[in-house]
């Protein structure tokens, strides 16, 4: 039998940095049963931002994308515990604010601003792949 003990990438998104919004999502995702193993505040630059998004480079959002996460500071944590990278997307709902369920993070308390790219206050690692190559570039030596 496989441990189901994971670690995730958690970003708190310049928006919600900027609404005062870091302590709610952070005591949201402890309440929950996960610990902070990690957590840092910084401004990410372009390098950072392409690579983590880098699946997203061709896309049309991207040039906003970078933008947007440029705009502020960013808090970036290491999440761990049991099958904490499925929980953890629960708790920040789906990636639409006016779509995302009540009691999730995007659906208590972001909202849609009508630009080009959606401000969700959240990022979390969608696999076990993605939580491991982003917290390498997000927690480097």
């Amino acid at each position: 039998m496989t441990s189901s003990l994971e670690r995730s990438l958690v970003l708190i998104k310049p928006d919600g940095v900027a609404r005062n919004l870091t302590g709610e999502v952070l005591r949201r995702i402890e309440a929950k049963g996960y610990v902070i193993s990690e957590l840092k505040m910084l401004t990410a630059g372009d390098d950072l931002l392409g690579e983590h998004y880098a699946e997203h480079r061709e896309r049309p959002f991207f040039p906003g994308l970078v933008e947007f996460m440029k705009r502020g500071p960013v808090v970036a944590a290491v999440i761990t515990g049991h099958r904490v990278i499925e929980g953890i997307r629960t708790l920040a709902g789906t990636t639409d604010p006016t779509t995302a369920a009540p009691g999730s993070i995007r659906g208590d308390l972001a909202f849609e601003t009508g630009g080009p790219v959606i401000e969700n206050i959240i990022h979390a690692s969608d696999s076990v792949e993605s939580a491991e190559r982003e917290i390498a570039l997000w927690f480097a030596a």
